[in-house]
């Protein structure tokens, strides 16, 4: 089977569920492809986020033209020391840029904040903070960025959905000191079972990937059994973290029964009840 093969479509959920964080923009189908697929196996709503300027913009449009799409915009951590600094290397989607300074992010957050405004935008992220991709010389630049997308969610009263990668103190310390929105949604979570007890304790949802399917995943799986259900989401973050057996090929939003049945075994729950108390979790958490 070759590893740029799409998996099978997985036997369908009796009862609808939403993903709650997908990157439709980033895989091989069409809009209208892949939300047909997924709606086959009763996936019936996906949040589609955006991650710089440009896909935010194109979340928005998505989501306009689309019921089934709720978008969600913002400058993920990794963008915001590329406006400031440059990108020599042309890692980014976007290649090689120069050094934009203070100004083309602020410029780049008005763009966000704009967006933010709009019906269709549930949600403000990809945001937070990531030092596994940024050296020390951008983590000024991701919290002050990560800071601005806190009071736009909270000025616009949208969802915050947070990205947080080898971060996880920091990322608290700023929820805290700058006040959390009301919804705050940590995307693909990836803290222990002590951290989830946190962030249930602060009210903040907690959305598991197909990496919780892992072999190399028990804290994960720690983690998702002593969430609270009523704060636990499921997600793809396709076309990345393709679950167990499927891992290293092509995700998209049709897998997420996959995922979905791994985290009812975990939690001992009926996939029906999980999956009803996800979509019920999501729809609460991007308001629609």
């Amino acid at each position: 089977m070759s590893r740029t093969e799409a998996p099978p479509l997985p036997e369908p959920l009796r009862v609808p569920v939403a993903d709650s964080h997908t990157h439709l923009d980033m895989q091989d189908s069409t809009v209208e492809e892949a939300l047909a697929r997924a709606a086959a196996v009763n996936v019936t709503a996906v949040v589609q986020v955006g991650c710089d300027v440009a896909g935010s913009h194109w979340a928005a449009d998505t989501a306009a033209a689309h019921p089934a799409v709720h978008a969600s915009v913002a400058l993920h951590p990794n963008e915001a020391p590329r406006i400031v600094h440059g990108c020599a290397d042309g890692t980014a989607r976007q290649g090689a840029r120069e050094p934009g300074g203070r100004a083309a992010l602020d410029e780049a957050l008005a763009e966000i904040d704009a967006l933010a405004a709009l019906d269709h935008v549930r949600g403000v992220g990809e945001t937070g903070l990531d030092f596994f991709r940024t050296g020390p010389e951008g983590v000024a630049a991701q919290e002050e960025s990560f800071r601005a997308h806190i009071e736009i969610a909270k000025r616009h009263g949208k969802a915050l959905v947070i990205h947080d990668r080898d971060a996880h103190e920091d990322v608290l310390r700023v929820l805290a000191d700058a006040g959390a929105p009301e919804r705050t949604v940590f995307h693909c979570y990836s803290g222990d079972a002590d951290m989830a007890r946190t962030c249930a304790r602060a009210g903040y949802f907690m959305s598991f990937a197909g990496n919780v399917t892992f072999k190399n995943a028990q804290p994960l799986r720690d983690a998702l059994a002593v969430a609270p259900t009523e704060l636990v989401l499921v997600e793809t973050d396709a076309p990345f973290l393709t679950p167990a057996p499927y891992r290293g090929r092509p995700n998209a939003p049709y897998l997420i029964p996959v995922t979905l049945r791994a985290m009812a075994e975990v939690k001992g729950l009926d996939e029906d009840v999980l999956a009803a108390a996800v979509y019920d979790n999501t729809a609460r958490a991007f308001d629609f």
